[in-house]
C-alpha cells in the first residue's frame, strides 16, 4: 500500500487527497487572470477543496513563513556571495519578492489544505 505523497501534491499543483485532480484551474501560477481561480472541488475524486469560508485565512501564516524563509537563505546567500554588493540587496530582494507573490500564494494554500488532508492509500502493483 502506498499513500499519495503531500509533499508531490502541494508542489505539483494536484489534490492532497488523490494526488491527481487539479488544485487551481490553470497550471501556471503567472496566469494574470486566473492566478488564483480554484476548483472548488477535486475533478478526480470530489474532494472538497473548499472546507469553510475563511478556511484559508490560515495560509496567509503559511505565506508569511515561506517569504521569512525566502528571505533568509537570499540574505545568506547574499552575505556570502556576493558581499561586495551588499548595498544592492534590498533593491535586489524587492522585485524577487513581487515577482513571487503569486507562486507563494498558491503553494501556501495547497501547503495549509495538505496540513487537514489525509491522503488515500493506493494498492501498488508490480
Amino acid at each position: 500500500m502506498a499513500a499519495t505523497n503531500r509533499m508531490y501534491s502541494v508542489l505539483f499543483n494536484k489534490c492532497p487527497r488523490c494526488g491527481e485532480g487539479d488544485f487551481f484551474i490553470t497550471k501556471s501560477a503567472y496566469s494574470l487572470r486566473n492566478f488564483d481561480k480554484m476548483n472548488k472541488h477535486c475533478p478526480k475524486c470530489g474532494e472538497n477543496l473548499v472546507p469553510e469560508p475563511g478556511f484559508y485565512q490560515g495560509a496567509l501564516y503559511m505565506s508569511y513563513a515561506f517569504y521569512v524563509i525566502f528571505m533568509l537563505v537570499y540574505f545568506l546567500i547574499y552575505v556570502n556571495f556576493f558581499e561586495e554588493y551588499i548595498d544592492y540587496f534590498l533593491f535586489s530582494i524587492i522585485p524577487v519578492l513581487v515577482l513571487l507573490t503569486p507562486y507563494f500564494y498558491r503553494l501556501a494554500r495547497r501547503s495549509w489544505l495538505a496540513l487537514f488532508i489525509k491522503p488515500v492509500e493506493r494498492n501498488v502493483t508490480e
